[in-house]
């Protein structure tokens, strides 16, 4: 190792411990945005959280199979029930004025037509109807729809039990009815490549991403200094020193990517110890050296890819203030298009092919399978590659503008 190396990389370090302000901007702008995603995203990814959307039950009906039928939504508990006791005008109503989200509304005759199929008698079954916001997400009416109709193939299933156990002359306990109490019978397991089947917290499904958009906004600092450096003729004068460029590339590149790894660090800590005191889950890290090792490849491989944006756009920019509104759009951008803002499988299928496009989008894939599905080194290996071919990229291009900048001005 050169002592030219070493003295630029002690450079380096003096000159961002005295840049106070964005050290600041590295470290409390990620944890101020990783506390408060991971907190409003918390629900999203949380199987069988309560919805945030109303509904009321309207039974015009006032039969057993009605009962029966509010019964089971009421068991279902996703979505927030009200009681109301009204018409379906007066549910039309409450929906209109914002009260509620849904209102399902029981038809008279319901009971009665329950097994009949529509229409065998000559008068067709008036069917249940479903009142709802039009400013609710088609998602959850979707969810409400889907839970309305396993209710009621539930409530026919059990009638139709009662009806032939009665047919046959099954023996019926007395006052027992033909409303069935069935247990849970559906397990979610997470698969994993190790034993572990335990359904990962939101937690771990939000931090690495705000984590990778913190990392990437190193591009700040570096094309501050940089610009600075030139400005002031530093960059001249290593030059004229006979430093090729190349170096002083290398010379910035160790300090910022410790800086970052220690960045990484400090917002997996967050995760860990300040998230839980807000009332979430606390970030759980892989538990074995192997995992842990695979976790650190993909947060290096990530540094150094975010390192030498930055040194891309310190190259490419003139001033302090285009540096931050290419470096801050282009983060941005790559945050959007990789699933960062927006969870890729949410995508049309045209956008999640744009996705795989964005370095962002592979470093999430290669936390996502160290701290989800809880792969190893080698399952790791393809983020890895690309981000350091990314990373080797715009290094390289980063040393073509400067020569070419060379040559216009000589």
């Amino acid at each position: 190792m050169s002592a030219r190396l070493l003295a630029l990389w002690l450079k380096e370090s003096i000159a961002l411990l005295r840049d106070r302000h964005g050290l600041l901007a590295l470290f409390i702008m990620p944890t101020i945005f990783i506390l408060v995603m991971t907190l409003a995203l918390r629900d999203s990814f949380t199987p069988g959280a309560r919805i945030d959307a109303s509904y009321a039950l309207v039974d015009l009906d006032q039969s057993a199979s009605s009962a029966a039928l509010s019964k089971r939504l009421s068991k279902a508990a996703s979505f927030n029930r009200i009681d109301h006791a009204g018409n379906l005008d007066a549910a039309r109503t409450a929906v209109l004025a914002g009260r509620l989200n849904l209102a399902l509304v029981v038809p008279p005759g319901f009971g009665e037509r329950l097994l009949t199929p529509g229409g065998a008698d000559g008068q067709p079954a008036e069917p249940l109807i479903l009142l709802l916001d039009p400013a609710l997400s088609p998602a959850l009416q979707l969810a409400f729809r889907n839970q309305v109709m396993a209710a009621l193939g539930g409530v026919r299933a059990d009638e139709l039990t009662h009806k032939a156990g009665k047919l046959f002359g099954l023996p019926v306990a007395p006052g027992a009815s033909a409303d069935k109490d069935w247990p849970d019978e559906i397990r979610s397991e997470a698969v994993r490549r190790d034993s572990n089947a335990s359904l990962p917290s939101s937690v771990q499904q939000n931090v690495p991403a705000w984590l990778i958009f913190a990392m990437f906004f190193v591009v700040i600092p570096i094309s501050s200094i940089f610009i600075i450096e030139r400005q002031h003729g530093t960059l001249q004068r290593l030059r004229a020193m006979g430093l090729p460029f190349r170096l002083v590339l290398a010379g910035k590149l160790l300090p910022f990517f410790v800086v970052n790894q220690v960045q990484a660090l400090l917002m997996v800590l967050v995760g860990m110890y300040l998230v839980p005191l807000f009332g979430s889950e606390a970030l759980q890290l892989p538990a074995t050296p192997a995992l842990l090792l695979a976790w650190w490849a993909v947060s290096a491989a990530v540094s150094l890819a975010a390192v030498a944006w930055a040194l891309l756009i310190a190259s490419l920019a003139k001033t302090s203030e285009q540096a931050t509104i290419v470096g801050g759009v282009g983060n941005i951008l790559m945050g959007a298009i990789g699933g960062i803002m927006v969870p890729k499988f949410i995508m049309p299928a045209a956008m999640q092919q744009l996705a795989a496009l964005s370095p962002m989008a592979w470093a999430l894939e290669g936390f996502h399978t160290v701290m989800l599905r809880h792969g190893g080194l080698s399952d790791v290996l393809p983020s890895i590659v690309q981000l350091l071919a990314f990373s080797l990229l715009s290094l390289v291009a980063a040393v073509w503008l400067n020569r070419r900048a060379l040559a216009a001005r000589s």
